[in-house]
């Protein structure tokens, strides 16, 4: 397939855009880091280099206030110009264009010094911000315009003023937290009058030949959010004060609607920034959960938007652009929308990276350079780890031999995407399965490897990747064929009945509660999925949300773990609540502190405290986590050959790919 919409050149006028792909702002964490910024200049040229018209950094405060951490990145004084440089001369020279995004925390910032329009809590953050003097809002207005006008210096091609997701603007324009009663207060005039004049203090200062991007919360999903007529009012008075191009912001942070997890549809937001389309002619962009560039190009070309924006999908591959570019979609690494090494490290304050390509924000010390010794390599086990290493280590010139004894590659992640919202994991498996065609790896599926194999053929060393095996428990009565395992359920191997326990709340236990209760996938419905979270697409209310969200429990569920910690505390910092609302809306029996005893014909014999109860359920379901693999291991080492463990098979904790597919990565430029 050809992507003639997504590469066509976007003329602003002053400039022009060489297709209409815009990457967006992501925080890495290298911003902060002693010689971050030469990192950041390997990571953002790489993405240059790979065909993106134009970048925009993380979010740059413009002042110390409004850092997001006491310790996070500023621009306001002239001798932090020349580190920026460093970032704008690398993107320049592979080709690209680059923004520095300008954001202001506002009440969202984690540290003591918080400013916001009002003194209004978030609910997300520690510190309760203190209001803003009419004095520190003219000052905040220079500052930005202060800030941009470095950035021009520092030589980026333009800013792009952080307007949405709940940040400092946004926290003005919305009366949820603007409490003011002065001129900067009360009626919606009178609370735009923040963000318009920080745009036309900037296009004051940096001229008419520099690019304002502004990005516009267009659908709040928060209770006292924009009406649909104020977005327009906003949008249509940020044209007439210069701004280049309008970006969609979707959610505050605080909204208890998931915006950009996997479970997300794709281009599931793309319609509000078509609703925009006939009111304004400055070019908009659609975000959120684009991925491939057939999604893209469709909403390019159904005339929904005129750029796309993609953050993640350059952690994931930044050679996105040009492998489009040359009709070869099939080898791109696509984004899964996971989270957990991107946006889960920035909010642990960790570098991010990308659990699909681990060598994202690390371009400068995980390289993959061709081998001066060339080994052949036996490989046992081809799921996440076992994958990444054969073609990270036939990259390099080892000559490589993959040993699977199924029929099909993946390992655990083909279980992972028959999960409801998880189908993204497909596209894992797509890529390794043509990066090992591409780099020749001798896959051999239906095959064991032992140590017999080793003495038939000639190896130097041997990588043993076999995964894990789901952990059992012996207990009374546990023997009963009605008893299974989450991998049983998953291959549709046992039926399941109508009453379950689940015994196990980490991942998979959550994982298995969802795959009950959802016959089908409301991902692949948007306007179901729209429908499940209370989203409203004809936006008859402020914020977009409808009052009441459509759910339809299909199963009776019991959620059981031994620990009396709450419920789902091990999952993902930024996609946790998420599993833990899916469940609510399926009414899924959440119980902690749970000890088991036996289950017979009455059902789950089970101890709450000092409290006995029957469960009287069909099935048990065991999601208590996994062992090692191990079974073949002492047989391999009694070869002499050296041996490695990568994956499961080293550690078995909570099924983990980011891990397995770093430590294949990692001996795979080692070896």
């Amino acid at each position: 397939m050809s992507f003639p919409h997504l590469l066509e050149p976007l003329d602003l006028g002053f400039t022009q855009l060489k297709n209409r792909v815009l990457m967006g702002s992501m925080h890495t964490g290298l911003e902060e880091e002693k010689g971050g910024f030469e990192k950041l200049a390997a990571f953002y040229k790489e993405r240059a280099a790979g065909g993106v018209g134009l970048i925009v950094t993380g979010g740059i405060a413009p002042n110390m206030r409004g850092r997001l951490a006491p310790h996070a990145c500023q621009l306001s004084f002239p001798w932090q110009v020349s580190k920026h440089k460093i970032v704008t001369d690398a993107v320049h020279e592979a080709g690209g264009k680059i923004c520095m995004q300008i954001l202001h925390a506002g009440r969202y910032s984690y540290h003591p010094f918080s400013l916001a329009p009002s003194k209004v809590k978030s609910p997300i953050t520690p510190f309760t911000p203190s209001a803003m003097s009419a004095r520190q809002v003219n000052n905040t207005i220079k500052d930005y315009a202060s800030s941009a006008n470095l950035a021009r210096k520092a030589g980026y091609d333009g800013v792009e003023v952080m307007g949405s997701e709940g940040y400092l603007i946004n926290q003005f324009i919305s009366s949820r937290t603007n409490k003011r009663t002065d001129e900067w207060g009360g009626s919606y005039q009178n609370r735009v009058k923040f963000p318009l004049a920080i745009v036309k203090a900037i296009r004051d200062k940096v001229g008419k030949d520099f690019i304002i991007v502004f990005r516009l919360s267009m659908l709040d999903l928060v209770d006292n959010g924009s009406t649909w007529d104020e977005v327009v009012e906003l949008a249509k008075s940020l044209e007439a004060a210069g701004v280049s191009i309008i970006n969609t912001g979707i959610g505050w942070h605080e909204a208890r609607v998931p915006t950009i997890a996997t479970s997300v549809p794709r281009g599931a937001f793309a319609w509000v920034t078509q609703r925009l389309k006939t009111e304004v002619k400055v070019p908009l962009v659609a975000t959120n959960r684009i991925n491939t560039p057939e999604i893209a190009e469709h909403i390019i070309a159904s005339g929904q938007a005129d750029m796309v924006s993609m953050a993640r999908p350059f952690l994931a591959d930044a050679e996105f652009v040009n492998k489009a570019a040359a009709n070869q979609s099939e080898l791109i690494n696509t984004c899964i929308g996971c989270n957990q090494a991107c946006l889960d490290h920035t909010f642990s304050m960790k570098r991010a990276t990308c659990l699909v390509n681990p060598r994202a924000c690390y371009e400068t010390e995980i390289n993959f350079v061709p081998t001066t010794n060339k080994k052949r390599i036996a490989v046992m086990g081809a799921g996440p780890a076992g994958m990444a290493f054969s073609v990270y280590a036939a990259s390099r010139g080892h000559e490589v031999v993959l040993f699977e004894a199924k029929s099909e590659v993946g390992g655990q992640f083909n279980l992972a995407r028959k999960i409801p919202g998880k189908e993204e994991f497909n596209e894992t498996i797509r890529y390794f399965t043509n990066q090992i065609k591409l780099h020749k790896v001798d896959l051999r599926l239906n095959t064991k490897l032992d140590a017999a194999v080793l003495k038939q053929e000639k190896f130097d060393e041997v990588v043993i990747s076999s995964g894990v095996v789901p952990r059992d428990l012996k207990l009374a009565g546990f023997d009963d064929p009605r008893v299974v395992n989450y991998q049983q359920v998953l291959n549709r191997e046992v039926e399941i009945g109508q009453k379950v326990a689940l015994i196990g709340a980490g991942g998979i236990g959550f994982d298995m509660a969802h795959f009950l209760c959802e016959k089908e996938s409301s991902t692949l419905q948007p306007d179901k999925w729209l429908k499940q979270w209370g989203i409203d697409k004809e936006y008859q209310q402020a914020g977009g949300l409808t009052d009441e969200a459509e759910h339809h429990p299909s199963r009776e569920i019991y959620l059981l773990q031994r620990k009396t910690s709450k419920m789902g505390k091990g999952l993902g910092k930024t996609t946790g609540w998420i599993h833990r609302s899916v469940l609510k809306q399926h009414e899924v029996n959440m119980m902690t502190g749970v000890s088991y005893e036996k289950f017979d014909n009455e059902g789950l014999h089970i101890k709450v405290g000092e409290e006995s109860q029957v469960l009287a359920v069909d099935n048990v379901v065991l999601c208590a986590g996994q062992e090692s693999n191990r079974s073949l291991v002492d047989e391999m080492k009694a070869t002499g050959l050296p041996v490695h463990l990568i994956g499961g098979v080293d550690v078995a904790a909570e099924l983990d790919a980011k891990r397995a597919i770093r430590q294949g990565a990692e001996l795979a430029m080692s070896i």
